[in-house]
């Protein structure tokens, strides 16, 4: 079995992500991990992104739950821009255990009651990516932890996005630093295809790789876009090493 490993990149001494990558880790369990590397002018270009409010995008940056990434939607003005947004959806109160809400990265089922309320087009998103990662489903023998299988359009790891949904909420994520007002995003699961099966048999995200796909996800009616909601087929998707 091939797999690949990124490092988690960046200093994270002046950042809250370093207070929360416990919880992080502990939440690897499906498609909450990706890798974006790519650069701001090519994610414009493929996007057809006319705003940019993301900042200085780091050249390789890894995304793990609760972290910020890019994410394009719609402006107030109906055009696509680039922000940055924190990974994970506000969980179903429902679900919610203790005082804080630890978010929700994945949407299975879009048609649950608490999703439908971010069905308009003002929640839609796409969200860049070249990789993604999902547990290997067995230990290293050598150092008894779990490594991360990654997985890719291609070798060359080619700049993809996933359909994704974000909103702005208000509320505690880290106990201790109270609420707060959030902009977050999270993003479509399906079953998953023969390639990402074989390491993670529960889910995969979904994955447009077009412009017309990102087109369609960006500006159709919910019913008319979960049409996206499909494994890439097999020979689309490879583990990278």
């Amino acid at each position: 079995m091939r797999t690949y490993s990124h490092n988690v990149k960046g200093d994270f001494a002046a950042d809250h992500r370093l207070r929360t990558i416990r919880d992080q880790l502990s939440f690897l369990a499906m498609c909450n991990l990706y890798n974006i590397t790519t650069s701001q002018e090519a994610m414009r270009q493929f996007i057809r992104s006319l705003r940019d409010m993301y900042g200085n995008l780091e050249p390789s940056l890894d995304v793990y739950k609760n972290f910020a990434a890019p994410i394009v939607r719609l402006g107030k003005d109906g055009e696509r821009e680039i922000a940055r947004a924190q990974f994970g959806l506000p969980t179903d109160p429902q679900n919610i255990k203790g005082n804080y809400d630890p978010g929700q990265s994945n949407i299975r089922h879009p048609h649950y009651h608490h999703w439908q309320q971010y069905w308009g087009l003002e929640h839609r998103c796409v969200v860049p990516a070249t990789s993604f990662a999902e547990p290997a489903p067995v230990k290293d023998p050598l150092t008894g932890q779990t490594p991360n299988v990654w997985f890719g359009i291609d070798e060359s790891r080619p700049l993809f996005c996933f359909a994704g949904i974000w909103t702005k909420w208000h509320g505690v994520r880290i106990v201790r630093d109270g609420a707060n007002d959030f902009e977050l995003f999270g993003f479509l699961t399906t079953k998953p295809n023969a390639v990402v099966e074989s390491i993670h048999p529960k889910a995969m995200p979904v994955i447009l790789r077009t412009r017309d796909e990102i087109d369609l996800w960006m500006s159709a009616p919910m019913n008319e876009a979960l049409q996206l909601q499909t494994p890439l087929p097999d020979e689309a998707l490879t583990i990278l090493d």
